[in-house]
């Protein structure tokens, strides 16, 4: 018998016989437009530098910007900690001298030119930042092979060049538009940035407002939120005041009781990460004067043993943070575990009577301002031992600067964030020509020689542990912890991206922020 189906009913059965093919991700992510304003209340001061990769100092905090306007070749991403970004892919070599890039087809910057292997190479050859030295040094020559191939090649096999130029460690790999640069200049640059990050600036006043719109070409997916405001606040109270009245929806870094009241506000949500960032007591330029009391062994481990981590982490970061013994996040590859250094005035008062120091002495003492009270708190330990400290906090992009220049002349706290693994922490931190160290020691410096050049991962490790544990053995610095960073998040917030990338502090990626609708 033939039946006859009614048209509707043929061609619902026809429509579930086909199979169903979903729209590509790019597609289904473009097709909303971006909507709705994001506002921060950020606890420093933006730099203008911070704006160029080129600059990039290693500091986590430049990273707050760099991963809105720009984009890197490959980068940490939620889930992978090398994720193929404005590179498709990439190959290396049997012998290792030779890395090839595939650079991604239809990226542009902001201003509507096409991203190609010119750019690449052009972005490194400029970058003078934190491990540019050594990226030159390993690096003998950057060839491009076509518009969307470039070529690294090596003096010698380096493990380290995708850790140096495959993640934040540096800014290397961080791509800028070269046509663009060359018209304006590196300081028209910075005033006027261009990149091909998902979001392009609208405005900047320095030290008050970042103004950021959605860059609605950004290769990975059109961003969901349309524009995206950093407010400087530098005042604790303030930053939680404008988050309880709604005038911003995510405010960085309320410790302590502020962390307290966001977690019993209705509405409010308290998110605590340990990131990458360690803080500690650095002894600066004067461990490396004799004449200074801090280039006597005994006196830095007093100080060491004076301050109570334990209580700071509890009175500061509600018990988020993790005291430490290294400057060297565990998580890193090749992290050596140091357990933290014990609270023990007793044994740091000794300490101080055999380094011909019964009665103390007077310091002074350098501080980034926004962990202000980080800092008071440890300087009133010492304090209780008989070293009497002269604080002096500085706004954020003058210490670093300042650091970075070698002209704080004092003992510091300080702290570090910068992505990569125990090599790149241990680069620029614990080596004589380290971005961000005042000496060293030369057995130090010629075992990161050697593991350098070393390809086996377990001597390779060797080499690395036995640096960190002659820095500790030395005491060359005195560590806190690995910080618990606290921040707010209001209620019209669906996505704010603290955490969804590894280790990162700060919101990221800002293509997958969300507002509730």
């Amino acid at each position: 018998m033939n039946a006859r189906w009614p048209l509707p009913i043929l061609i619902l059965l026809l429509a579930l016989l086909v199979p169903y093919a979903p729209a590509p991700v790019e597609a289904q992510a473009r097709s909303e437009a971006p909507a709705g304003q994001m506002t921060w209340a950020v606890h420093i001061s933006l730099a203008p530098i911070w704006f160029d990769p080129a600059e990039h100092t290693g500091i986590i905090s430049v990273m707050m910007v760099l991963t809105a306007v720009h984009d890197a070749m490959v980068k940490p991403m939620p889930g992978k900690p090398f994720a193929p970004s404005l590179a498709e892919s990439w190959t290396t070599s049997k012998d290792g001298l030779v890395y090839e890039f595939v650079v991604r087809k239809g990226v542009v910057f902001h201003n509507g030119d096409t991203l190609t292997a010119e750019d690449v190479k052009f972005s490194f050859e400029r970058y003078k930042g934190a491990a540019a030295s050594l990226l030159k040094e390993k690096v003998a020559a950057v060839e491009v092979v076509d518009p969307y191939r470039v070529r690294f090649r090596l003096k010698e096999p380096w493990p380290d060049f995708m850790t140096f130029y495959g993640s934040p460690a540096s800014g290397a790999g961080w791509i800028v538009p070269k046509k663009y640069v060359e018209k304006v200049g590196d300081e028209g640059f910075k005033k006027a940035p261009i990149g091909a990050g998902p979001y392009k600036l609208t405005s900047f006043n320095p030290g008050i407002e970042l103004v950021l719109d959605a860059h609605d070409r950004y290769w990975r997916k059109t961003p969901a939120v349309k524009r995206l405001v950093w407010k400087t606040v530098t005042e604790d109270l303030t930053r939680l005041a404008m988050l309880k009245r709604g005038e911003v929806d995510i405010a960085y870094s309320l410790r302590g009781p502020l962390g307290e009241e966001v977690k019993k506000t209705p509405g409010l949500k308290l998110v605590g990460l340990v990131g990458n960032a360690t803080q500690w007591l650095n002894f600066g330029a004067p461990q490396w004067d004799p004449k200074s009391p801090w280039h006597d062994k005994r006196v830095r481990l007093a100080a060491a043993l004076a301050f109570d981590k334990d209580g700071i982490n509890q009175a500061e970061t509600l018990g988020f943070s993790r005291p430490t013994g290294s400057i060297i996040p565990s998580a890193y590859e090749y992290a050596l575990a140091i357990p933290a250094y014990p609270y023990d005035p007793p044994r740091a008062k000794k300490l101080l009577a055999e380094a011909g120091y019964p009665n103390g002495f007077d310091a002074e003492y350098a501080a980034d301002n926004s962990y202000g009270s980080v800092a008071e708190a440890i300087g009133n330990y010492l304090g209780a031992v008989g070293i009497r400290t002269k604080l002096r906090p500085m706004e954020r992009a003058a210490f670093l600067g300042n650091w970075k220049d070698k002209k704080i002349t004092s003992i510091m706290y300080s702290g570090a964030g910068g992505q990569g693994n125990a090599a790149t922490r241990i680069q620029n931190y614990l080596l004589k020509d380290g971005l961000y160290s005042f000496g060293g020691y030369p057995d130090m410096d010629d075992l990161f020689v050697q593991q350098a050049r070393e390809l086996d991962p377990k001597r390779r490790e060797a080499l690395l542990h036995q640096i960190q544990r002659l820095a500790h053995e030395r005491v060359m610095a005195a560590p806190l912890w690995e910080l618990g960073f606290l921040n707010g998040v209001g209620p019209r917030v669906e996505e704010a991206g603290l955490g969804l990338i590894a280790l990162h502090p700060y919101s990221a990626p800002y293509e997958d922020l969300k507002l509730k609708k």
